[in-house]
């Protein structure tokens, strides 16, 4: 080995190592910092007449959550659709920049469901962002198709919000998909799940695992 080939070794070999120790930052998240989540931190909203095991498990470290089109809502006077979702409890915010990461799965036949809200925004809107599943597509909204034929396979979701710009950008398997202007509001917080919308399927199902919550360093 001449002496060439001997320091390109070492660097590969050093940069391994920064990589290992997680030295090497992530060019999506290197610029935050990720905050704890604990499951005080996951309140699971549901079918207000059903308990909780009936439409929501976690094993093996995967939130499974599943709602019908027949549910009731999530309080007895709700006009919303049904929906099984995880609100993040402990992380409201109103200022700064904020991201959500989490890989998700969607089984065959899930659609007309919003899988993740950025919850939050000014009248009338209720939500800044919705990442929806229609026929096998994730979208935003009913408009941007990010990623098609998105069914029965993991898929990382990365969704950055910058409050004071007015800033949604959303990156899927750590490609940047889209980018959209907030709508406003004076807190938010992530949510993920399922929450019928329209031309919901019967049987709506996402699984979640890997939550992550990050903070722009200042």
């Amino acid at each position: 080995m001449g002496a060439f080939d001997h320091i390109v070794l070492v660097n590969l070999v050093f940069l391994l190592i920064q990589w290992v120790r997680g030295w090497v930052a992530d060019p999506i998240t290197g610029p935050f910092i990720q905050l704890p989540l604990n499951t005080s931190n996951f309140h699971i909203q549901k079918p207000y007449d059903l308990p909780v095991w009936e439409r929501y498990s976690f094993v093996n470290g995967i939130h499974k959550l599943w709602v019908y089109s027949t549910d009731n809502p999530l309080s007895k006077n709700s006009p919303t659709k049904p929906r099984t979702e995880v609100m993040i409890k402990g992380y409201n915010y109103s200022s700064n920049v904020w991201q959500f990461e989490g890989y998700g799965y969607v089984p065959s036949g899930t659609s007309g469901v919003s899988i993740m809200q950025v919850f939050g925004a000014s009248p009338p809107h209720p939500t800044t962002l919705q990442l929806r599943i229609y026929n096998g597509s994730l979208t935003y909204y009913t408009s941007a198709v990010l990623v098609p034929n998105i069914y029965d396979k993991w898929f990382r979701v990365n969704v950055i919000h910058d409050v004071e710009l007015s800033r949604i950008k959303i990156y899927i398997d750590g490609k940047f998909r889209y980018e959209e202007p907030g709508r406003g509001g004076t807190f938010h917080y992530f949510k993920f799940g399922v929450y019928g919308q329209m031309n919901d399927s019967y049987y709506m199902e996402s699984r979640w695992k890997d939550i992550k919550v990050f903070k722009k360093c200042n």
